[in-house]
């Protein structure tokens, strides 16, 4: 009886602090979204708009390779186990040191990269030319530094959600947003393009220290002071940095897929890039919403698993079967409503000032051939956390080469020379460029659920669950699309609400109609909080 209330205690927090990861994750989404929304407005898929696409993702290449995806493979395991074995001192100097070693690295990685960044353009988005890429470049040199200081805001991170701290550490980037937004609605009027998205990369940069200060706090309160040291040598410093690596050089490789991307992108007409990015915006939500939260929750609590190796083992793969659960149940209904109503949803982010609706159709082309990994790509991020709860960043690692020799080759092949080919315009390579990324993100998932299964027993979701998920998001989104084609016509926002709508609430009572555990937890929680209100 006292394993069974653990455990269900376990769960039950465990799905609590997803919650409120995916709380977190969700305003600073939302943020991001009117972000979006906002520099649509401004700059609509213009040449301009294509250049500070490029600027931005060149230093989040170094934001993703040192921020919060590495650390949490590599800091949290370590970190969390010290804690739960309440050795808080040891704990202490670890946080010190890693921070000491990732300031010092960051710092050097951010000069060279505003010294090489004409070299760096070159190599991704050699398609661009002229003024297009002279703006690159400057607004690439003002945002490298700014990315270095989100780096520290993602070992703050890694500090939070060991203790548990997940709100705050995935609510602090809607300041990021804040400083953005703010920077565009205050010059957007009286700016021309080129000028105002020179103060929005300085706008980023002072969001990124907004966004380190508010961390800062607690993380010292945590940790009681910050003592920076470069204890390489120290035994969990260096099972840190050995993790470290092999993440580091996975997350490389994955960044290097988006790369091609935009490379190839950078060959298509004017704004392909700003296509790209705004529908890969919409495509991570809910990678972000529930693959993220739910990843980022059990991370901590699986690297603490303690017992002999087959206890482990039955405890992570409890862990990783709920949680594969809780994801498909919010993505699968993700896929169907991009796929069939995405015009209806591109239109509500971004219809608005110089972005027009063959824009949105554009943009919606291009997110129905990113469903096709999503799921893939969302239930993956699960198996890979649990693969660094075990302190095997290698097999990732291996799997995701994998994946990006795909994306390449496909890429390539689906982006140029398809479309002409099939004698179609050839800004839809994008679309061509998000399928292909789809059918590697299948591969490396395949791959890495067979792998682990023959590690701690047979994992995934049984197929009459899914078929429930699939059977009800289709009805729904037929009930959608009926209401949006015979509703009359309305401006973007409220089309949005009166299709979506519906949509969801036929989903969720679907659901729970069909007894599927998730949507009766969902509605359990909602009356309790109703009965709490009152």
């Amino acid at each position: 009886m006292t394993n069974v209330s653990a455990n269900d205690a376990n769960a039950s927090g465990s799905k609590r602090f997803a919650f409120l990861v995916a709380a977190g994750i969700f305003l600073s989404r939302i943020a991001g979204l009117i972000r979006d929304r906002v520099f649509a407005h401004y700059f609509g898929l213009s040449g301009v708009a294509d250049a500070f696409r490029v600027a931005l993702r060149i230093p989040n290449f170094l934001q993703n390779l040192f921020g919060e995806g590495v650390l949490s493979a590599s800091f949290i395991p370590v970190y969390a186990n010290l804690l739960a074995r309440e050795d808080e001192e040891e704990a202490r100097r670890t946080a010190g040191a890693v921070a000491a070693l990732l300031a010092l690295s960051t710092s050097v990685i951010v000069l060279f990269g505003v010294l090489g960044t004409p070299y760096l353009i070159d190599g991704i988005a050699a398609g661009l030319h002229g003024e297009t890429r002279e703006l690159a470049i400057r607004l690439v040199r003002i945002l490298f530094p700014g990315v270095g200081l989100l780096v520290i805001s993602a070992w703050c991170l890694g500090i939070l959600n060991s203790h548990r701290r997940f709100f705050l550490s995935y609510t602090a980037p809607v300041i990021w947003n804040a400083a953005m937004i703010g920077t565009m609605w205050i010059w957007g009027g009286r700016s021309t393009q080129y000028t105002l998205s020179i103060l929005l990369a300085w706008g980023s940069v002072a969001g990124s220290a907004m966004q380190v200060g508010v961390q800062l706090p607690v993380v010292l309160r945590l940790l009681g002071g910050l003592r920076l040291s470069l204890r390489y040598k120290a035994d969990n410093v260096k099972t840190v940095v050995r993790n470290f690596f092999p993440v580091f050089i996975s997350r490389g490789v994955v960044q290097i897929s988006a790369f091609v991307d935009a490379f190839l992108a950078s060959y298509l007409p004017t704004g392909a890039i700003a296509a790209l990015s705004n529908a890969q915006t919409l495509y991570l939500l809910p990678v972000s919403l529930f693959g993220m939260a739910v990843s980022a929750a059990e991370l901590p609590q699986m690297s603490g698993a303690l017992g002999n190796e087959s206890e482990v083992a039955g405890t992570l793969r409890a862990r990783l079967n709920a949680g594969l659960r809780q994801i498909a149940f919010f993505v699968v209904p993700s896929v169907v409503a991009f796929l069939i109503l995405g015009d209806v949803i591109v239109g509500a982010i971004y219809r608005t000032g110089r972005f027009t609706q063959n824009d949105v159709m554009y943009v919606w082309g291009i997110l129905a051939g990113a469903t096709v990994g999503l799921l893939a790509s969302t239930l993956g991020r699960l198996y890979s956390s649990t693969y660094y709860a075990l302190r095997d960043t290698r097999t990732p690692l291996r799997f995701a080469i994998v994946r990006v020799v795909l994306t390449t080759v496909l890429g390539y092949f689906c982006a140029l020379p398809l479309p002409r080919m099939l004698g179609i315009e050839a800004r839809w390579g994008v679309a061509g460029l998000t399928i292909s990324a789809g059918i590697a993100s299948w591969v490396e998932f395949h791959l890495l659920r067979r792998t682990l299964n023959r590690r701690i027993g047979r994992t995934g979701l049984p197929a009459d669950y899914l078929a429930k998920l699939w059977a009800m998001a289709l009805v729904a989104a037929a009930a959608g699309w009926a209401i949006h084609r015979y509703g009359g016509n309305h401006r973007p926002i409220p089309l949005a609400l009166i299709v979506l709508g519906p949509y969801g609430i036929i989903y969720f009572a679907g659901t729970w109609a069909l007894g599927v555990a998730e949507a009766r937890a969902l509605f359990g929680r909602l009356a309790r909080s109703s009965r709490m209100a009152h």
